[in-house]
């Protein structure tokens, strides 16, 4: 008995997990589509191949499992590599599989439809691996590596290309066999020399990274074991549970905890990879640590990169913390309730007065009080940035935006559906500019199609307000920033959306207490100017 090599591409990824493709068809991926027409494999077409990578990448950081993403040759390739860019530099898994010209045409030049150079090579840079498959039969093993790279590696965007003549190619129809991973559990004596170096430690510190969001009841059992404040990445918010005493956020540019970080005699650094657009938002390089550092990361390069440990450990963090955790004695601190330090740093920080992020924190109380619930998905836009400091999560993996890492625009929407494909038990808002939301707007029509109401809160300030301050603090002439936007209401009803237009918190919970009335996306178009001049802080 034989397959096509398309019908066993999609069995052998549903066996491993995958449910959902997001992809627009085209004359190079039709036989691909003609075996997705047998498969249970829930097909949804976005507007456009970049929305394609940034629904995959919502539905995989709503879910923690990847979604795939079937691309046509070409430019469907060069319009995702945006997407697949932003999932590289946050560690998000995604699987895409795209066409290629014909064996025989691959890179001789001759004008062919959708031709590249090398496709490859140009994606192979926004991938953590690349392959262009030339024997059908190879599949099997191409597959296993993507997903011990998803498993057991630190994740991010796989491309395999499969040129076209051999979609429809005859396979021998074989059972999947897909490989259970295990992820690296951490070395022993490392473990004993963390765990004694943390329990005489008087001044410990716990940063932890999206890596932890997979464990989030082992990161609070050992961060309350240790009774040490901990500082979380922006993909690692929620992971400490609502408003957790030692949790001090996403919060290491500020000064107060800068300040705490430098006098730690001993840190903890677990999935995290202390980047810039975590660690030094305002771009100074204030973050210094002077104490012992323990760096446990799934990647061994990354602990070379950033900060130099005093001890590193290449193993996965949710393991390495439940084996830590096993590791530490019981009750060694003398005040298993002493969460003072947390408390100053805290207090010292007053983020609801900073006159940057206040503006923003009656929109965070709504969303709380309204939809406490929610996953919040950002693109890149002055609440966003502010939410990054703002924002306290019940659980993980219902914050996350492109205001960090790769730092596109157009993100938010697309990311948003995907998320709530993912994970349709939550309400989902997408958090957007009007500028950003400009990249994508046809994937309205796409929101219009799903069968779950997404909120969509616009920041209108007409332009791109971010970077029209950046000019104004630099002294640069204010070009290309004043933007007229459309007309939200009539875009509203051109994509069968239901609007609403507010102007101050109240109006705002208002509206999103609607967003269940009905299955048609909710655009919520904010006046920020409005919203500036009736909070008491401005009068």
């Amino acid at each position: 008995m034989s397959q096509t090599c398309a019908s066993q591409l999609l069995r052998l990824i549903e066996a491993y997990g995958v449910n959902t493709a997001f992809g627009i068809p085209g004359v190079h991926t039709i036989e691909l589509y003609r075996a997705l027409g047998e498969s249970p494999i829930h097909h949804v077409t976005p507007r456009h191949e970049q929305g394609a990578g940034f629904m995959a990448d919502g539905y995989a950081r709503a879910s923690g499992k990847p979604a795939a993403c079937f691309i046509i040759t070409g430019p469907g390739m060069t319009n995702i590599a945006t997407a697949m860019g932003q999932a590289l530099a946050d560690s998000v898994p995604m699987l895409v599989i795209s066409s290629v010209n014909r064996r025989d045409t691959l890179g001789r030049g001759q004008g062919r439809l959708h031709e590249l150079p090398s496709q490859q090579q140009l994606l192979a840079g926004v991938s953590v691996f690349s392959h262009t498959l030339h024997d059908p039969a190879a599949l099997p093993e191409i597959l296993a590596r993507a997903f011990a790279i998803f498993r057991g590696a630190r994740p991010g965007p796989v491309h395999i290309e499969i040129p076209i003549d051999l979609f429809d190619a005859p396979v021998a129809e074989t059972a999947p066999r897909p490989v259970e991973v295990f992820p690296p559990a951490p070395a022993p004596a490392a473990i004993a020399r963390a765990a004694q170096w943390l329990s005489q430690a008087e001044r410990p510190l716990v940063l932890l990274g999206g890596g932890c969001a997979a464990a989030p009841d082992a990161a609070r059992a050992l961060v309350e074991r240790l009774q040490a404040p901990a500082l979380t990445t922006i993909n690692a918010k929620g992971v400490l549970g609502l408003d957790h005493p030692l949790d001090l956020g996403a919060t290491m540019s500020l000064p107060a905890s800068r300040r705490l970080a430098a006098d730690a005699d001993v840190i903890l650094a677990l999935g995290t990879e202390l980047g810039e657009t975590d660690y030094d938002l305002v771009f100074d390089g204030g973050f210094h640590l002077s104490g012992r550092l323990i760096r446990v990361d799934i990647d061994p390069q990354q602990l070379g990169r950033n900060q130099a440990a005093d001890l590193a450990m290449v193993a996965d963090a949710s393991e390495t913390m439940t084996t830590l955790l096993q590791a530490l004695p019981e009750g060694h601190r003398d005040d298993p309730q002493d969460n003072s330090r947390a408390t100053a740093v805290r207090q010292a920080l007053a983020l609801n007065e900073d006159p940057e992020l206040a503006p923003y924190a009656p929109l965070y109380a709504t969303l709380r009080a309204t939809l406490p619930e929610a996953i919040l998905v950002g693109d890149s836009t002055g609440p966003v940035y502010a939410g990054n400091f703002l924002a306290s999560l019940p659980a993980p993996r219902r914050w996350f935006n492109s205001a960090t890492g790769y730092g596109t625009l157009g993100y938010g929407l697309p990311a948003a559906l995907g998320a709530a494909l993912a994970c349709p038990e939550h309400p989902v808002v997408a958090l957007v500019g009007d500028g950003g939301l400009q990249f994508v707007l046809g994937e309205l029509a796409t929101a219009r199609d799903l069968p779950y109401p997404v909120a969509v809160v616009i920041w209108n300030n007409q332009g791109y307000d971010e970077i029209r301050r950046y000019m104004a603090m630099h002294e640069v002439p204010q070009l290309g920033v004043n933007l007229t936007a459309p007309d939200f209401a009539d875009l509203a009803r051109a994509y069968t959306c239901r609007y609403r237009a507010v102007g101050d918190p109240a109006s705002l919970g208002k509206a999103l207490a609607q967003l269940g009335d009905a299955d048609s996306p909710l655009l919520i178009e904010v006046d920020a100017a409005a919203w500036m001049n009736v909070l008491p802080y401005q009068k």
